[in-house]
């Protein structure tokens, strides 16, 4: 289940172009990153008392529940503008 980690890190990284500093600082960033999700899904498991795998997948739905109440949002408060 580790190895899944360390994947989400990667992909929630910012652009390199968006990126401040980079080398050092930025591996540092997602091993931050890492420790942060994998707090977050070990919590989630031993709360709920089910596997890393399941726990995960309730983390991921929570990421997803967050960006679409986002996106609904900015929507009623500024219908015409797209990114």
């Amino acid at each position: 289940m580790e190895f899944l980690l360390p994947i989400i890190a990667f992909f929630s990284t910012p652009a390199p172009s968006c990126r401040r500093g980079g080398g050092i600082g930025g591996i540092i960033s997602f091993f931050i990153r890492v420790v942060i999700y994998d707090i977050c899904i070990t919590t989630i498991s031993e709360v709920l008392g089910v596997s890393r795998f399941v726990a995960l997948f309730i983390f991921l739905g929570i990421l997803i529940g967050i960006s679409i109440g986002g996106y609904i949002l900015k929507q009623r408060m500024s219908p015409g503008i797209e990114d």
